[in-house]
């Protein structure tokens, strides 16, 4: 979900196999309703088809209603370029761009390695808060690392109003989810023709970071966690969920009629067909001036409880070990709001302010049961006070301290880095407990980790902060499980070639599987290094590290008793998950 406006801005606005279906000289893959034909990426060694379409456009009638599969078409299309991407949203930030799209953005990517044959694959899902973003991620790194043994696909999907608009109007008269709609019809797309990529369709993991995590989330919950086959394998990190409403709920409908008189087309009864009859720059500017007009940091159009794909909030659902796929790796970031809490929070008056902004649905009760949650006694607690990272083990947690903030800043940042990203990642690590489903966990530590950090490590190119010997290592933990079902490393990859002990024992080498009685994760971090000033996304400098002296620092740590009470605190949030609701 992260709004990092420059790597967005950049991202958005850039613009083995079956013998009978596609050959090595020409790359060229008969999908029964199109042809499309590759090319060979020399500097990757990779195999690649960009912009193949894999459902029709959801213009016109097809606004708010169900993926469709293609027309067909017999004509050969050179598949060198990325599709076109969908409508864009930015949240509630100052001077949030509009950037507008394509509603003809229903594309998917494959990178496959030149001699694939039956290779597992990863369908990655962008994030974006489910209102930016697209399905531009190279994947040549990551299947590089791993010594070419996987398939990738990246997919698009519909964003903002186009993707998630909701009230009891849209559910009658076409479909509510429609972003997540559109996922689940790529990977049936997957199902039907990744083996003609060299790809295997019984062995399939999906992955997204932010929305991208919530979406994982959210596949495996589908259907009441009882309705798909489309894959076995999860990778979740920060997933992220929002206020998940009834999809005729207040605040929903609310956004639909606000939208539609954005849109001149009124802001009561029925607005549905004027809708689908209005000019596409006229929704796109409706959905993003609504969008950029809620709370801080938030976004107006997201997924909501449809009755059907979407049956219960996560908060009820995953308790109950009702989920499709057999195993997940699940993480969180050490520092996953101060992104998206106003910087402004220095008093308890605040942050009780804040708390109710951030959260509607609380009570002046709800908010001092928040507060007693999260107590502010342990030092540093004024904003005036040092600024430094925990360890994780105490006594100073991250409920009073971080490198961006201490005090009351500091609180409200990791309120919402709890009962948004953290807690739900610890939800599903729980929900893969029982009926012979296995959860891996851990948390990216390396500093600042704040949201979006991570994914550099894995997909590349590294920041300054992530050392040759780290990224080796993370990239190897999701190769690992995306092929052999575990993301156990050896303890000479965890430790790291520049490690003074590369041949200890560690704990990434036999990965403990998580439990609800032992909540287990490993700790991926690094230590020594050259210090220097980094300026985060938000505005606020903190001290990072470079080479030369980087040396991997992977642990395991009791999840539960983490960060000063961590699972408790998630335990809390998931009593209050009707209320909020999550």
């Amino acid at each position: 979900m992260a709004f990092n406006l420059s790597r967005a801005l950049i991202t958005i606005l850039l613009p083995l196999f079956a013998l009978t279906a596609c050959t090595t000289a020409s790359l060229q893959v008969d999908l029964g309703y199109a042809i499309y034909k590759g090319y060979n990426n020399e500097t990757a060694g990779l195999n690649i088809w960009k912009g193949i379409r894999f459902a029709s456009a959801p213009i016109g009638q097809l606004r708010w209603q169900p993926p469709q599969t293609p027309a067909t078409n017999r004509t050969v299309v050179q598949a060198t370029d990325f599709g076109p991407f969908c409508p864009q949203n930015y949240p509630s930030i100052p001077n949030a761009p509009f950037i507008p799209g394509d509603e003809d953005c229903l594309f998917l990517n494959v990178y496959a390695p030149s001699n694939a044959s039956n290779l597992p694959v990863l369908v990655w899902i962008h994030g974006g808060g489910y209102g930016f973003g697209d399905g531009t991620q190279d994947m040549s790194t990551i299947i590089n690392a791993n010594d070419g043994s996987f398939v990738a696909v990246t997919v698009q999907y519909r964003l903002g109003a186009f993707g998630f608009i909701s009230s009891s109007e849209v559910h009658g008269k076409g479909v509510v989810n429609a972003g997540l709609l559109d996922q689940a019809f790529a990977f049936a797309w997957i199902q039907k023709h990744i083996s003609l990529f060299g790809g295997d369709a019984t062995r399939v993991t999906i992955s997204g970071e932010s929305a991208g995590g919530g979406s994982v989330m959210l596949h495996a919950m589908a259907n009441g966690g009882n309705g798909t086959r489309q894959f076995t394998n999860l990778i979740a990190a920060s997933p992220y969920l929002p206020a998940q409403y009834m999809y005729d709920d207040t605040t929903p409908t609310a956004h639909y009629y606000e939208f539609a008189a954005k849109a001149g087309c009124g802001s009561e009864g029925e607005v549905f067909e004027c809708l689908l009859a209005a000019d596409t720059l006229t929704l796109q500017a409706a959905s993003s001036n609504v969008s950029t007009s809620q709370s801080y940091g938030t976004w107006a159009f997201l997924p909501v409880i449809d009755g059907q794909y979407v049956q219960q909030l996560p908060s009820r659902q995953l308790p109950q070990h009702l989920v499709n796929g057999m195993r997940i790796l699940v993480g969180n970031n050490a520092n996953e709001g101060a992104l998206f809490v106003p910087y402004n929070i220095t008093t308890l008056t605040d942050l009780t302010a804040w708390i109710h902004t951030a959260f509607p649905n609380l009570s002046d009760y709800n908010v001092t049961q928040v507060l007693a949650a999260y107590p502010s006694t342990s030092a540093p607690v004024n904003a005036s006070d040092p600024k430094y990272a925990t360890d994780g083990y105490g006594p100073d947690t991250a409920v009073n301290i971080s490198q961006a903030a201490t005090g009351q800043q500091q609180r409200a940042n990791n309120i919402y880095a709890e009962a948004t990203f953290v807690c739900p990642s610890y939800w599903l690590a729980s929900a893969f407990t029982a009926n012979s489903r296995v959860a891996y966990k851990y948390q990216y530590s390396v500093p600042f980790a704040s949201h979006q950090d991570d994914i550099p490590s894995y997909f590349g190119p590294a920041t300054p902060s992530q050392g040759p010997d780290f990224v080796l290592a993370f990239r190897k933990i999701w190769g690992n499980f995306i092929t052999q079902n575990n993301p156990s490393i050896s303890g000479q990859l965890a430790n790291g070639a520049s490690s003074s002990h590369p041949n200890a024992s560690n704990p990434a080498s036999a990965w403990p599987t998580w439990s609800e009685s032992s909540p287990q994760h490993i700790n991926l971090n690094e230590t020594g290094g050259t210090p220097y000033t980094a300026v985060t996304t938000f505005g606020v400098s903190v001290t990072q590290f470079m080479e030369p002296g980087l040396e991997n620092d992977i642990t395991v740590a009791d999840a539960y008793v983490w960060e000063g009470g961590r699972g408790a605190r998630c335990d809390f949030w998931r009593a209050m998950g009707p209320t909020v609701p999550i």
